[in-house]
């Protein structure tokens, strides 16, 4: 059976990179990282690109890298937490495979990224604050683009990616009948 490209999305510290790698493991699908595609091709980090093209230059590379990726077939993407910004973003990932919204609030959120430099946005006075601001912004436009919503909040690793799994394999099973 072919599998359909999956398009993880949600903010940062959701756990799009780790869970994207496992689940690309064990569905033996190849995985990309939206983000690690643009540095290597930009040979740049994501803070420096925003610190020289700022936020819209970064976004415009984003775009051109997700439309590019969303038409592999079968295989899981990682999303960078801003890629539903962009209503060009949103539509290529919603209608070229299943997007997987990865849900956590903000407490879990700031643990995993509290001490993590390479978070451009989030290096501001109370990046809790900023958190939340960025979450109040796209969570509407993350429910709207995801056609499964996983929690990550409190669960480990491989549950979430049971979850998943099992998730995926309804999904499918709805939208053949």
């Amino acid at each position: 059976m072919v599998h359909a490209s999956i398009f993880l999305i949600g903010p940062m510290g959701a756990g799009k990179t780790t869970m994207g790698r496992q689940l690309a493991k064990k569905l033996h699908l190849d995985f990309y990282d939206s983000d690690k595609v643009i540095e290597a091709r930009t040979g740049a980090s994501i803070p420096l690109i925003f610190e020289l093209e700022g936020e819209a230059g970064f976004r415009q590379r984003e775009q051109a890298v997700i439309d590019e990726l969303t038409q592999l077939p079968g295989i899981v993407l990682a999303t960078g937490g801003g890629a539903i910004l962009r209503e060009a973003n949103r539509q290529h990932l919603k209608s070229r495979g299943t997007v997987i919204y990865l849900h956590s609030d903000i407490s879990h959120l700031m643990d995993r990224i509290r001490h993590d430099r390479n978070r451009p946005l989030l290096q501001t006075a109370d990046p809790e604050a900023k958190l939340r601001e960025l979450m109040t912004q796209r969570e509407p436009l993350y429910r709207e683009a995801a056609h499964i919503t996983i929690n990550t909040g409190d669960v480990s690793i491989r549950a979430a990616i049971q979850a998943i799994l099992e998730r995926l394999k309804n999904h499918r099973q709805q939208t053949q009948a």
